[in-house]
């Protein structure tokens, strides 16, 4: 006796709101295809965009849907918010004065790069589906100083301040050096700031840096860089004398020796940083000069 087939009627979601009865096993087959397939484990489209950075002759892609596009015109503004924090750390560069070499040649100065982090984010929040390109908004502020402005900068020395150290300590003498050289011949606009991080970069072995003693937690331990706080400690009584307004400064947490307590200003990669702004109608000019065989480091302001 032949067995009947029986079809069982189906409700399938065919729509956001909208049910239909189906009879056919290959059209519940096909809907049911299509409801894992396309809803479940992928978007309709990827949707790519190219953002342009104009100024540096670059692009970055990305695809919207890693960003909360998926299949209705919606976006993830978290997330788009860590993608232009992400970006400025590649595009953000600090202007840079005008400066002068060893051999008082004056070399031309950078501009100041900025990503507009916001105003990309409210972009994308906003775009068309199915953009695929977008110009990055990145403003750039020209050198607060030209050249013209700097003639005869090294006329006028405003101050000046020395401190000692011992230069048979090979290490910690190299890195006063190469810290020191590092802030010789930068220039400070009227209005400017100046970090020592952002000046004399991270210290590392491949820049030149050696092993040294360093403070920290008021022990002396072993580190790479050790010693370059005795400039920025140098620095900051030259600049101090001159009367250029601090902004930035921690002492040591022991004494050190080199300057009178509580005229340190300690520093290191990622932690206290040494800042102080320029408030003058003038720039002024950073000049230091170490002595290796009398273990000596000089820094001096000096303005026309």
């Amino acid at each position: 006796m032949k067995k009947s087939l029986f079809f069982i009627p189906l409700l399938i979601l065919v729509g956001c709101n909208n049910f239909v009865l189906v009879e056919d096993p290959k059209a519940v087959a096909i809907h049911s295809s299509y409801f894992i397939n396309e809803t479940k484990e992928k978007p309709i489209v990827y949707w790519r965009i190219q953002l342009k950075d104009e100024w540096n002759d670059t692009v970055h892609t990305i695809t919207m849907n890693d960003y909360g596009y998926l299949f209705a015109d919606q976006r993830d503004e978290k997330s788009l918010r860590q993608l232009a924090i992400d970006l400025a750390i590649q595009i953000d560069t600090p202007m840079q004065n005008p400066r002068l070499n060893e051999n008082g040649e004056l070399l031309p100065g950078k501009e100041r790069v900025v990503l507009l982090e916001q105003e990309l984010v409210d972009q994308l929040l906003e775009i068309e589906v199915g953009t695929t390109d977008l110009v990055l908004p990145i403003n750039v502020t020209e050198p607060s100083v030209t050249e013209d402005d700097l003639l005869g900068i090294e006329n006028k020395k405003i101050a000046e301040y020395k401190t000692y150290f011992n230069p048979s300590v090979t290490g910690r003498a190299q890195n006063v050096l190469l810290s020191a050289k590092a802030i010789s011949g930068v220039i400070i606009g009227p209005g400017d700031s100046f970090s020592f991080n952002q000046t004399v970069g991270e210290r590392t072995r491949e820049r030149g840096y050696q092993e040294a003693k360093e403070i920290v937690d008021k022990e002396f331990i072993m580190g790479i860089g050790g010693g370059i706080c005795q400039t920025s400690s140098t620095l900051f009584n030259a600049v101090d004398q001159a009367g250029l307004e601090m902004i930035e400064r921690f002492t040591h947490s022991r004494e050190i020796g080199y300057v009178p307590e509580g005229r340190d200003a300690t520093v290191s990669w990622g932690g206290p940083d040494f800042r102080f702004k320029n408030s003058n109608s003038f720039p002024v000019l950073i000049r230091s000069h170490v002595d290796l065989n009398r273990g000596e480091i000089q820094i001096s302001v000096h303005t026309q």
